[in-house]
């Protein structure tokens, strides 16, 4: 496990979501997923197409359930909410005090952080309480469990293609964000510390985009099919 880790520092995050702490020794990546109760295969297939973008392998993804898949991305929210997103706004601050004191449009920053903060609360909120339920409800109607739990998670004929439809695009507020640093604001104090800014929200935007491309190309399409199926059942 601990190779995996140097082979690229972002995974740490990323193992985190799954109940799985440094520390682990000289241990393989089997013998701590089965310590941790995790399933290997996904999260394999997880750790793969985090650390290279060219690789998503929809089809053996879409093998997992969808509670396995929905909770993979809500444990990703909290670690958004709840660990990066207060790390940045703590710099952003910081950055704001250190290398803007004299420039007047600084400030804009900051509000321009608390927007895309809110909205990001907002998009996640509406996922974990009614996208990913949903989908669960999806799966357990489709394996013929109980076809009522569509209708009480998602009353009035929603369907995922609404979701698909409206999934906001959360990581060109972002990227709008960095080029207010990058091309309007000349710091003028500790260049370090605006760099150090600018470094963790490109890696932010790579986890949002990794965590995007399994929404889009694995969960969406995998909920689609069903609500098809289901379809043809009735």
């Amino acid at each position: 496990m601990a190779d995996l880790i140097h082979l690229n520092y972002l995974l740490i995050s990323v193992i985190n979501r799954f109940g799985i702490n440094l520390g682990f020794g000289d241990k393989s990546v089997q013998e701590v997923c089965q310590e941790h109760d995790v399933n290997l295969d996904f999260f394999l297939e997880i750790v793969n197409s985090f650390h290279d973008e060219d690789y998503l392998p929809e089809e053996h993804l879409q093998d997992f359930s969808v509670g396995l898949i929905t909770d993979y991305l809500s444990k990703t929210h909290r670690y958004y909410l709840d660990v990066k997103i207060p790390e940045l706004e703590k710099l952003i601050i910081m950055m704001v005090v250190e290398c803007y004191a004299n420039n007047k449009h600084a400030t804009l920053l900051e509000s321009f952080f608390r927007e895309y903060k809110n909205e990001l609360i907002a998009h996640t909120k509406r996922e974990d309480e009614k996208v990913f339920p949903y989908s669960i409800a999806t799966e357990l109607a489709f394996l013929g469990k109980d076809n009522s739990l569509i209708e009480s998670t998602a009353p009035g004929g929603y369907s995922i293609q609404e979701y698909s439809s409206e999934h906001d695009d959360i990581e060109s507020k972002l990227y709008d964000l960095k080029n207010i640093i990058i091309k309007y604001l000349l710091p003028t104090g500790n260049q370090s510390l605006c760099s150090k800014v600018l470094t963790e929200l490109f890696n932010l935007e790579k986890d949002l985009n990794d965590h995007s491309r399994i929404e889009e190309k694995v969960l969406i399409p995998k909920v689609l099919l069903m609500e098809k199926k289901l379809k043809t059942m009735k």
